[in-house]
Parts: structure tokens; C-alpha cells; sequence
């Protein structure tokens, strides 16, 4: 077999995993040749075991099928390095999957041509191990919260509430009232996993955190999906962040004017609203839990700034500086 042949046969098992079902004249027309061509390279693919199922007549055409075994896997050049960096970076997914990860690389590795090995041996870099997660998912927890929200399935678990804030740093944290949710979306943030369902004794959405959940088995009862007050769950986890639940907004938003470049707010503000006044002050809108929270993000510039609006943005603006006044024994 030639090197012009295994490429468009690589290319071919591509095609064929992207989507469910190509007709022959499809497959000859991005290949560049012809279906009889088609055929005898989706004979060389079975003859490797991959299962692919053919129909004949006017809209006849190929089917990648889930094999029972798992066939010899081929990757091009560009899904080789994806799956390289994917597997390097997995400390900082905040699942305890990092040994597991390393063994997978190095399996992959060891498949490889020379030339794609080096290339992979060449992506090195140092990123976030989630270290400041207290917990890591396990990717049981994970599968199984997973399947529940693929399956639209009643999920049951125990959950571990985060320990007060005034308590010791050596504190456990505590267990609370067993859950019963219709599980909607599970969704990676910054290191860590969150589970966002309807809690059926509550009555209400709820965001809850995977590495502080304790699945129960079997799932229960299917359900019916329910529509996300903000419109979906990633926007919605946004709003419970910001500290609302029906509105992707923070409950404090306000306009100041900066005396700092616009590019240089823009830089430090990426949720801010920034519009240029000119070459060494802008315009910015932006919101935050509260007032004062709001009032730090721009003190932080250490420059100039004048209130715009609203009037409770000016109102604690005038208390911070009386505190800050009082603080500094009426120094000016």
C-alpha cells in the first residue's frame, strides 16, 4: 500500500466519523476519485476491522458501526497533536483522571511514526493542576452524573456541604439532606464541575458541585426536560455567579469615567463595557456583586475617575471615601 493510499484511507475513516451516514458519490467526491475506488478502500478498513455497513440502490452509501472490540486506531497528524495537548493538559480539568492520562499518552506515543512523535515531544508546557480545588472529581462520579443527564434520568445522591467560612482550614465538611434532581447539564468551570438541575423536593433550579456529590444507583424515573430561566445552563450557571437566577446580569451595574487609555482598561475589564473618550481616558460600564465591589475594580487602576451613574453608585462612592477618610485619621 502506498503512502498516496493509507493518507486517503486515513482520510476516509475521518469522514466516516463525522457523521452517521455518506453516500458513495460523497465520499469519491472529497476523497477526489472515484466510488469504485471508495469501495476498495472501505474494503481495506474492514479488513482492519472497523465495521462498516453499506445499502445499495439510488441513495446507497456507508455507515461507520460501534464495533465490539476496539480496532486499530488512526489518527492524521492534526488529531494526533489535539490529543497530545488534551492529555498533557488533563491535571487541570480538576478530575482525578492524571495517572491515567499520562499511561494514555505514552501508549499513544508509542504508536506513533517517528516524525509525529517528535512533533508531540515537542508540545511542553506548564498549566494550572487545579491544585486550589480542595476536592477532585472522581470520574465515576462523573460518568454516572453523565449518563443520568444524557438519559434524562431522576438522579439521587448525598451531598457535602463546603465548611463555613470562620471555620479552621482543617475543617470536614458536612453532609446534608439527600437530593433527588432532574439532572440537565453538566458543565466544566475553571477547574472544576458542576451539576445544574431541577431539585424536585425543593421545587427550584439548583447548581451543585460534582466532586461534592455521592451518586446514588440505580437512576430513577425518566423525565421530561424543563426550559432554564436565562434560556440555557451554561448562562444560567453564569447568573448563579453573579448572583442572580433569572438573568445572566450582575445586581449592581454602573458607568464611570477613567483616566487611563481605553486599551489599557479593556485589558484588566474583559466583562467591562469600555468606550474611548480619548487618547488617555474612556468611558466604562461594568457590574459586580455590590457597589463597593464595583468601586474597587476601578480604584485598583490607581487613577482618576469620575461617577457617571447611577446615583447609588455616587452614594457609595461618597461613603468609601468618608471610610477611607476615617481610616486615615482625616489625613487629606
Amino acid at each position: 500500500m502506498t503512502s498516496a493510499t493509507s493518507s486517503r484511507i486515513l482520510t476516509l475513516l475521518s469522514l466516516l466519523q463525522t457523521r452517521r451516514d455518506w453516500s458513495g458519490q460523497e465520499l469519491a467526491d472529497r476523497l477526489d476519485v472515484t466510488p469504485r475506488t471508495v469501495r476498495r478502500d472501505i474494503d481495506r478498513l474492514r479488513e482492519l476491522d472497523y465495521r462498516i455497513e453499506a445499502w445499495k440502490g439510488p441513495a446507497g452509501g456507508y455507515r461507520l458501526a460501534a464495533g465490539s472490540e476496539l480496532p486499530p486506531l488512526r489518527f492524521d497528524d492534526e488529531q494526533a497533536v489535539a490529543i497530545a495537548v488534551a492529555l498533557r493538559g488533563a491535571p487541570a480539568l480538576g478530575v482525578d483522571i492524571d495517572e491515567a492520562a499520562a499511561r494514555a499518552l505514552q501508549t499513544v506515543r508509542q504508536v506513533m511514526p517517528s516524525r509525529l512523535r517528535h512533533r508531540v515531544d515537542g508540545i511542553q508546557f506548564t498549566g494550572s493542576t487545579a491544585a486550589m480545588v480542595e476536592r477532585r472529581v472522581d470520574p465515576e462520579v462523573l460518568e454516572i452524573v453523565s449518563t443520568a443527564t444524557r438519559g434524562r434520568l431522576v438522579l439521587r445522591f448525598d451531598y457535602t456541604a463546603a465548611p463555613a467560612e470562620s471555620a479552621a482550614p482543617t475543617a470536614v465538611p458536612t453532609p446534608v439532606d439527600p437530593r433527588r434532581v432532574e439532572p440537565h447539564a453538566v458543565i466544566a468551570r475553571a477547574g472544576r464541575w458542576y451539576l445544574v438541575a431541577w431539585d424536585l423536593d425543593r421545587a427550584e433550579w439548583r447548581v451543585y458541585r460534582l466532586d461534592r456529590i455521592t451518586p446514588k444507583e440505580p437512576l430513577g424515573a425518566p423525565f421530561e426536560e424543563r426550559s432554564m430561566p436565562t434560556g440555557d445552563a451554561r448562562t444560567f450557571l453564569e447568573a448563579r455567579f453573579k448572583g442572580a437566577s433569572h438573568a445572566n446580569e450582575w445586581p449592581c451595574t454602573g458607568d464611570v469615567l477613567l483616566r487611563v487609555p481605553a486599551l489599557e482598561a479593556a485589558s484588566w475589564l474583559p466583562d467591562a463595557t469600555v468606550a474611548e473618550v480619548d487618547e488617555t481616558s474612556c468611558r466604562v460600564r461594568l457590574g459586580s456583586w455590590s457597589w463597593t465591589g464595583l468601586l474597587a475594580s476601578i480604584a485598583r487602576f490607581d487613577a482618576d475617575f469620575e461617577v457617571v451613574g447611577p446615583p447609588e453608585l455616587a452614594e457609595a462612592a461618597a461613603a468609601l471615601a468618608a471610610r477611607f477618610a476615617a481610616a486615615s485619621g482625616g489625613a487629606p
